[in-house]
C-alpha cells in the first residue's frame, strides 16, 4: 500500500498506524467517528497545553517573569478550553459578552482578561465592568466616555489600554490585516489620532490608562513584521513620555504567528521568533532612553489550530467526465466557512486509503444548498473514494467551532477532547430541537 506522503503529515500529532489508519493525538480516528458520529471536531488537549507552555516560557525568557500571554479566545471559545488556558497560566482576551460569560462560567479569573472590540455597546461596557474584567482595550473616543461614565456608577477606576494602529502592512490576507492606517481598528499614529486619544484618555477620573495595544494581522511566518511593529510602537511610547509625560506600563504587541495548513507553509519556531523580537525590543528601548514596558502577546490561532482536526463522512462522489470530480461530505461551510470567506488552504486526507501518482484530483465540498460550500479545491483522493469513507481536515482548531453556523438549519458538530488515549465531550452535538429553541 502506498500511504499518504509523509509531507502531508503537517502536524506533529498526526501519524498512520500499522493498519494504515490516520491517527490524531495517538488515537485512530475511525473508532472516534463510530462513537461520536460525524462531522466531529477533535481537540488534542496535550497539544493545546504544549503550545501554551511554549509561549509562556518564551515570553518569560525574552521579556521577564512579568510578561504575559493572553489567549485570543475568538479563535475557539468553550468552557473546557478556558479551564485549560487558566491551568496553564495564560490570560485571555475576549471580544464579547458571550466570551466573557463563557470564561466566567468556566471559573476563569476575569481580572486576567483583556476586553477587545471596536464597537462596545454601553451594555457590553457595563457587563464587563460588573463582572470584573481586568482591562479594556479601547478602540475609540466614544468608548472612553462610556467607560468613564459606567465606571463612575460602579465606583471603580477601570484599567485600560489604547489600541494603536502602527501603519504596518504584514503582506498577509487583506481580510485579516489589521495594522494598516486605514484599518477599522484603533487610532493611527501617522494621522496624529493616536496621540490625541492618549491625551484624551489621561483626562478621565474613572479611567487608568496603563498602556497601548496593537495587532497587525495573522498568518505571519517570520519576525520581521513584529520587529517593524515593535520599533514603531516603542517610538510612540517614547514620544508619549516626552510630549505628554505619560509613562507606559503595558505594551501588547498582539498575536498572529502563522500555522501550517498545507505542506508548502513553513513550520514556525515560536520560541526563536519571540526571542529575536525580545532582543531587538530591549535594544530599541535602551536606544530611546525608556524603560521597556511589561510586554503582552495575544496568540490565538497558534495555540489551538494544530490541536484541532475535523472528521467527516463521504456521502456522494460525483464524477463529470472531462471536467472534474466532487467528493461531498456531511459537513461543509457550516462547520468551516474559511474557504468560502478567505479561500483558505487546507490539507484533507483519507482516514484510510491509497494516494499514489494516479490520485484522483477532487473538489471536497459540503452538504449545504450553496454553490460556495467548498472545503477545498484540487485535493488528491484515492481513486476508489466512495460513500461511507472517512476524511480528515487538518489544522481546524482555530476559527472553526467559533465561526460555525446553522445555515440551512444544520446542527453544529460536537467538540471532543483527546487526552492520553482517552476521549471526552467538551461540547455536545447540537440537535434540530436546539436550533428551534428560540423560535416563538
Amino acid at each position: 500500500m502506498i500511504l499518504t506522503k509523509n509531507k502531508e503529515m503537517i502536524c506533529e500529532n498526526l501519524n498512520r498506524n500499522a493498519d494504515g489508519e490516520l491517527c490524531f493525538a495517538g488515537m485512530p480516528l475511525s473508532p472516534l467517528a463510530e462513537k461520536y458520529g460525524t462531522p466531529l471536531y477533535l481537540y488534542d488537549e496535550a497539544r493545546v497545553r504544549h503550545n501554551c507552555r511554549t509561549y509562556l516560557s518564551a515570553v518569560r525568557e525574552g521579556f521577564g517573569e512579568a510578561a504575559r500571554v493572553m489567549y485570543a479566545s475568538k479563535a475557539a471559545s468553550f468552557k473546557r478550553l478556558y479551564e485549560i488556558i487558566n491551568e496553564e497560566g495564560l490570560g485571555v482576551d475576549v471580544v464579547s459578552c458571550g466570551e466573557i460569560y463563557t470564561a466566567k462560567l468556566a471559573g476563569f479569573p476575569l481580572e486576567n482578561a483583556y476586553f477587545h472590540s471596536n464597537n462596545k455597546t454601553d451594555a457590553d461596557v457595563e457587563f464587563a465592568i460588573k463582572n470584573g474584567v481586568g482591562y479594556f482595550v479601547v478602540d475609540n473616543a466614544e468608548e472612553l466616555f462610556a467607560i468613564d461614565e459606567i465606571a463612575k456608577e460602579y465606583g471603580i477606576k477601570q484599567k485600560i489600554m489604547l489600541r494603536i494602529t502602527p501603519g504596518i502592512d504584514p503582506h498577509t490576507y487583506a481580510a485579516v490585516a489589521t495594522g494598516k492606517v486605514d484599518s477599522k481598528f484603533g487610532s493611527a499614529i501617522e494621522t496624529g489620532q493616536a496621540k490625541a486619544i492618549t491625551s484624551l484618555a489621561l483626562t478621565f477620573e474613572n479611567i487608568e490608562l496603563c498602556g497601548f495595544h496593537c495587532h497587525v494581522g495573522s498568518q505571519i511566518f517570520d519576525a520581521d513584521v513584529y520587529l517593524a511593529t515593535s520599533k514603531v510602537m516603542l517610538g510612540f511610547v517614547a514620544d508619549m513620555e516626552r510630549e505628554l509625560g505619560f509613562i507606559t506600563k503595558d505594551l501588547d504587541i498582539g498575536g498572529g504567528l502563522g500555522v501550517r495548513y498545507i505542506a508548502d507553509q513553513p513550520a514556525l519556531d515560536i520560541k526563536a521568533t519571540i526571542l529575536i523580537v525580545a532582543e531587538e525590543m530591549k535594544k530599541d528601548a535602551e536606544r530611546l532612553g525608556i524603560a521597556l514596558p511589561r510586554i503582552s502577546l495575544e496568540p490565538g490561532r497558534s495555540i489551538v489550530a494544530d490541536a484541532g482536526l475535523t472528521l467527516y463522512t463521504v456521502g456522494t462522489v460525483k464524477r463529470i467526465p472531462g471536467y472534474k470530480s466532487y467528493v461531498s461530505v456531511d459537513g461543509g461551510m457550516t462547520d468551516n466557512p474559511r474557504f468560502a470567506l478567505y479561500g483558505s488552504p487546507y490539507t484533507i486526507l483519507p482516514v484510510f486509503g491509497e494516494i499514489g501518482d494516479d490520485a484522483e484530483i477532487c473538489s471536497v465540498v459540503g452538504r449545504c444548498c450553496e454553490s460556495g460550500d467548498i472545503l477545498q479545491e484540487n485535493v488528491p483522493m484515492p481513486t476508489d473514494i466512495a460513500r461511507g469513507d472517512l476524511l480528515a481536515c487538518l489544522t481546524t482548531g482555530a476559527y472553526h467551532y467559533s465561526m460555525a453556523s446553522n445555515y440551512n438549519r444544520i446542527p453544529r458538530p460536537p467538540v471532543v477532547m483527546l487526552n492520553d488515549g482517552d476521549s471526552y465531550l467538551a461540547v455536545k452535538r447540537e440537535t434540530i430541537e436546539d436550533i428551534i429553541k428560540l423560535d416563538i
